[in-house]
């Protein structure tokens, strides 16, 4: 009996270590490393000088469990160069678990880790904080923390990141072996000198039909080489505007451009380097952005594209419209250019603040990732600022090096009130309520909503799950063919399929409002 129970309790054990989620917040992760070589790190750090993605062959025990034959490198550019330049200390890690063993994966079925060192955050919760707030809009990574051991020694606390894979493909774009395109220049691959100058830039714009223009800028991360999809998108971007949702998620482009601008996000496509973002091909073909590497968000990167670097009330007034004239964003200026792309990016901004910000989410959670990682953060003897940083850096600016990073509350707080006085966000947008579905006869299903300040109505419905949403206008009451009615009810009987999509739109001269507002991330489905 005893024998049994013992079995049991044992059989309990390995389960839940094996079932732990591996990016659980509320838990500091532990990963092990163990090299054969002695000069690993000599090793990794000429592979790195060199500009090659080589890796050394180590074993590893992630939270208890043992993978043999991974491979590592150090990872990174700015965060890699200062470690070792600079503090001589923590360099960013990738790990691979399927390095020799094309079957191995670690808990969770992931086959990567990478793990950042808190460069340029003294805060220490930036990375985690941003990742969690970009899930609620879009298709991002999971983050938590991880104690990293290197040969049984202490190598520091670092943040460690979900790898947009071929994984990530499957979990949110139902395409696991389609294209995935990261959009980071290698700068040490130069682009022919016929190529125009910002070929050197993931800008998207369009840089003629040679495929050398684009290959130092855009790496494609698939087995599938398909760089006239990336030049189709930046010549439809340029000539065909009205036509690019066919090839692009329009929608979940202007998430992550509300999302860099209200967060202050400029290590990514909406600053100087126009970086920092995959694009993947869902199963209809079209391109979704991804967004990526967000240690920097906000305000840890101050260059905007305007030449010097922005000061904190330059970033805190940061206009919600940057590049909006400016043609080498083209994924700024020519989606803004529709006007109601721009009011729906508008209300995107608006959502953000509203479910992050207004009402001080953001700081109470970024308290409570602080605990977390408090004690931890005390004693990492690797960690590149102090700890009196750590516990300042959330209220106002601390030293990092020779720069000075400015304190997460330091910059919302008055940022969120700068916008809310906007005069784009002063504009009253419809409200929109009541919203319902009622299956009829002959195959159709019936949706209606009361809505208020909206001078058209619109349902946008699609039947397959990655597919673009069709708009149609809603009708008085779903009877009458205007907008003339004064109750505020809107309906229309559109063709019913089970598990169809839909949210409402209404919109009035300079505003937009969505239901639900997180659309087209969410919407309501018919389920029946």
């Amino acid at each position: 009996m005893r024998k049994s129970l013992l079995l049991f309790v044992i059989s309990l054990i390995s389960w839940t270590i094996h079932s732990q989620d591996l990016y659980d917040i509320g838990k500091i992760q532990e990963l092990k490393i163990y090299f054969e070589d002695p000069n690993w790190d000599t090793t990794l750090d000429s592979l790195k000088q060199e500009g090659t993605k080589k890796r050394i062959k180590a074993d590893i025990k992630l939270n208890g469990i043992s993978y043999s034959s991974c491979g590592v490198r150090f990872k990174g550019n700015s965060s890699y160069n200062n470690a070792r330049n600079v503090f001589g200390r923590k360099m960013p890690i990738n790990v691979k678990a399927d390095f020799i063993n094309e079957n191995q994966s670690f808990s969770g079925g992931y086959t990567s880790l990478k793990l950042a060192n808190g460069f340029r955050d003294p805060s220490f919760v930036r990375e985690v904080l941003s990742y969690e707030i970009a899930r609620k809009y879009m298709p991002a990574p999971k983050c938590n923390f991880m104690h990293v051991y290197i040969n049984d020694e202490y190598y520091g606390l670092y943040t460690s990141v979900e790898s947009i894979n071929h994984k990530f493909m499957k979990d949110h774009l139902d395409n696991e072996k389609g294209v995935l395109v990261k959009c980071d220049p290698e700068y040490s691959l130069k682009p022919p000198a016929s190529c125009p100058k910002n070929a050197n830039k993931a800008t998207l714009e369009f840089m003629g039909f040679d495929s050398l223009c684009y290959e130092g800028t855009y790496e494609m991360k698939s087995d599938i080489q398909d760089y006239k999809s990336v030049i189709a998108l930046t010549k439809r971007l340029k000539d065909e505007l009205g036509k690019t949702k066919e090839i692009l998620d329009v929608d979940q482009a202007l998430w992550m451009l509300a999302y860099n601008n209200v967060l202050v996000n400029l290590d990514s496509y909406s600053g100087r380097l126009a970086h920092n973002y995959y694009l993947g091909k869902d199963k209809t073909g079209r391109w979704v952005p991804l967004i990526w590497d967000l240690n920097l968000s906000f305000g840890g990167f101050r260059y905007d594209g305007s030449g010097t670097p922005l000061d904190n009330e330059g970033m805190i007034k940061m206009s919600p419209f940057i590049h909006y004239k400016n043609p080498q964003r083209p994924l700024i200026h020519r989606l803004l250019t529709i006007s109601r792309y721009r009011k729906i990016y508008i209300a995107h901004m608006r959502t953000i603040i509203k479910e992050n910000f207004s009402n001080n989410w953001y700081r109470n959670r970024a308290i409570h990732l602080q605990s977390v990682v408090d004690n931890a953060v005390r004693k990492d003897e690797s960690k590149f600022y102090s700890y009196s940083s750590f516990k300042e850096n959330l209220t106002k600016s601390s030293k990092a090096g020779k720069s000075l990073i400015i304190g997460i509350e330091e910059l919302m707080k008055p940022r969120v009130e700068f916008l809310n006085n906007h005069p784009i966000f002063q504009k009253e947008p419809p409200k929109v309520s009541s919203v319902q579905h009622k299956k009829t006869s002959g195959g159709k299903v019936t949706i209606t909503c009361k809505v208020e300040n909206a001078e058209k109505v619109y349902v946008a419905f699609r039947y397959d799950k990655q597919g673009y949403f069709t708009k149609k206008p809603l009708k008085d009451d779903g009877e009458n063919n205007d907008f003339s009615a004064d109750d505020g009810f809107y309906g229309l009987d559109i063709d019913f399929k089970a598990g169809m999509q839909y949210y409402i739109l209404a919109e009035n001269e300079k505003t937009v409002m969505l239901h639900p507002e997180r659309a087209e991330f969410e919407f309501h489905e018919i389920k029946y």
